[in-house]
């Protein structure tokens, strides 16, 4: 990873812009979805679901978050455990 250094506080706020057609612009978007997949796999079962209530639709919704936290936090210990071991 490069190190980008700056000669004022100013420059640290300028946006780095990259040009379409850029190949740096693709390696930082493959990144930034490899960083997506690997730190947070969210899974919302498909089909359509109908509610009577804003309160089922709620329950829904918490139920698939308490869910995909669970997941996560077991994938984030897996990788712990084996590192121990190894």
């Amino acid at each position: 990873m490069p190190v980008h250094r700056f000669r004022s506080a100013d420059e640290m706020n300028q946006p780095r812009w990259r040009e379409p057609g850029d190949p740096e612009l693709h390696r930082a978007i493959a990144s930034l979805w490899s960083f997506g997949q690997r730190t947070v796999v969210r899974r919302f079962p498909p089909g359509v679901y109908k509610h009577r209530s804003i309160e089922s639709l709620n329950e829904q919704t918490e139920k698939w978050a308490v869910a995909n936290f669970e997941t996560f936090q077991r994938t984030r210990r897996e990788p712990a455990a084996q590192n121990r071991r190894g």
